[in-house]
């Protein structure tokens, strides 16, 4: 445990940041999950056992860490602002009944060769982003299936 501590002090400090209490916590917390929550989810999971930061706190923080690369905004659903320590391209799949956002591997689909955009537009890179329903929820009766599209 005191080996992945300092790696994630030699992380920030590495990128230029200072070591504060919050910014550990916040990009320790990230590194541990895999559901890319929100600043409100964040906030819940750092102040579980006592209060310790602050919802601004918790912004300045990502903010930080986004702005050195550690960290990344995801914007899955409109409005709502998810956060991912897993900085290496990926896609996401998203389950319209239950949330949950899962990372899929870069190569999961073909290369979009983005010097096929029209004239006028410099394509930098793109993201999947598949919606539907994950193993826990099932096969929806109300939701078309492969095997139901002709």
């Amino acid at each position: 445990m005191q080996e992945q501590a300092n790696a994630i002090i030699q992380t920030l400090k590495s990128k230029g940041l200072r070591v504060t209490p919050q910014r550990f916590a916040v990009y320790a917390n990230l590194l541990s999950r895999t559901d890319h929550p929100t600043v409100e989810q964040i906030l819940t999971d750092l102040n579980k056992d006592f209060p310790v930061s602050s919802q601004a706190t918790i912004y300045s923080s990502l903010q930080a860490l986004r702005e050195v690369g550690l960290v990344r905004e995801v914007l899955l659903q409109e409005g709502v602002s998810r956060y991912d320590a897993n900085i290496q391209p990926h896609h996401h799949f998203c389950c319209h009944q239950c949330g949950a956002i899962e990372d899929i591997a870069w190569n999961t689909f073909e290369f979009i060769e983005l010097k096929s955009l029209r004239p006028g537009l410099v394509g930098q890179t793109y993201e999947v982003t598949v919606q539907g329903l994950c193993d826990a929820c099932g096969v929806s009766p109300h939701l078309p299936t492969a095997e139901s599209v002709p």
